[in-house]
């Protein structure tokens, strides 16, 4: 179990190492075809020490890689700053702690997101008036100047689902979701307005798991799985807690809980139910 930055440079190096083997170079050979000692190499490939987005380059170009979603990708994972696209947040460093910005960098270069949420709506789907009301409650002590620009991240972040290709958002929402009134009722009736017009995106897919599902395997908490395209050796479980987030990378971890939602997509109401149940509760206002 890592912290985002560390597990960054440990999915960095080991895909690095597996781009290395496929040229067919040791590391003592790459080193030498870039300028470096052996052990730089080695260090970067094991995550002990971080790596500039430059040394990524040499590294990439020396192994022979082209494929630009790919270099896009480990780029990023080393803190690359070049596309405004991909790194608008860091007009937002002031404001976003640094667990928050390794998670939107993820988000922003992932192709397919897995989340279950037991207490409020997903950031990508929220409005504005109920993205400042779980905001506000969230942190405390925040001025309207803070507050403001974290409900605009919040928003911007929205743009993935937007983008060309579209973020595949997979979404299980406890019923319970549905039911908390954050920010008063006619913010609620407009939040599942908002989750009906999202379900019938066709690169969202929206289930509610109801109460007479029972206990399940969600009640330890939320979870988000991040896949990637270009290689699920980048795959990560992010776990959301009051003051930080936890990172999961091995194999075991992202097994398990990709089994896990699984589990809960086939307890949960179908799309087609979900939407209904959400059109239901607006009809009954």
């Amino acid at each position: 179990m890592q912290h985002g930055p560390a597990v960054r440079r440990r999915k960095l190096g080991a895909e690095l190492r597996a781009l290395r083997t496929r040229a067919g170079l040791t590391s003592g050979e790459a080193a030498a075809l870039v300028g470096w000692h052996q052990s730089k190499v080695s260090r970067i490939e094991t995550g002990a020490s971080g790596v500039k987005p430059a040394d990524v380059r040499l590294l990439l170009d020396a192994y022979r890689v082209n494929d630009p979603d790919l270099r896009e990708l480990l780029l990023v994972l080393a803190g690359s700053e070049e596309s405004g696209r991909h790194h608008w947040w860091h007009a937002y460093r002031g404001v976003l702690p640094p667990t928050y910005r390794d998670f939107i960098s993820l988000e922003s270069q992932a192709t397919a997101m897995r989340t279950l949420e037991t207490t409020v709506v997903p950031g990508l789907l929220q409005t504005p008036e109920y993205a400042r009301a779980v905001t506000r409650a969230a942190v405390e002590g925040l001025d309207e100047e803070r507050l403001d620009a974290l409900v605009e991240v919040r928003l911007a972040r929205q743009d993935v689902l937007r983008a060309e290709p579209p973020l595949e958002l997979h979404a299980v929402l406890d019923e319970a979701v549905l039911h908390r009134e954050v920010g008063g009722p006619e913010v609620m009736a407009r939040q599942r307005e908002r989750l009906a017009e999202a379900a019938r995106l066709p690169q969202v897919r929206l289930q509610v798991l109801p109460f007479s599902a029972g206990a399940h395997i969600g009640v330890t908490g939320p979870f988000v799985i991040f896949s990637f395209s270009s290689t699920s050796d980048l795959d990560v479980v992010v776990l959301d807690h009051l003051t930080s987030s936890l990172y999961l990378e091995g194999r075991e971890d992202l097994g398990a809980y990709s089994e896990g939602f699984s589990t809960l997509q086939f307890h949960a109401l179908s799309p087609e139910d979900s939407l209904d149940y959400i059109a239901g509760m607006n009809d009954g206002v």
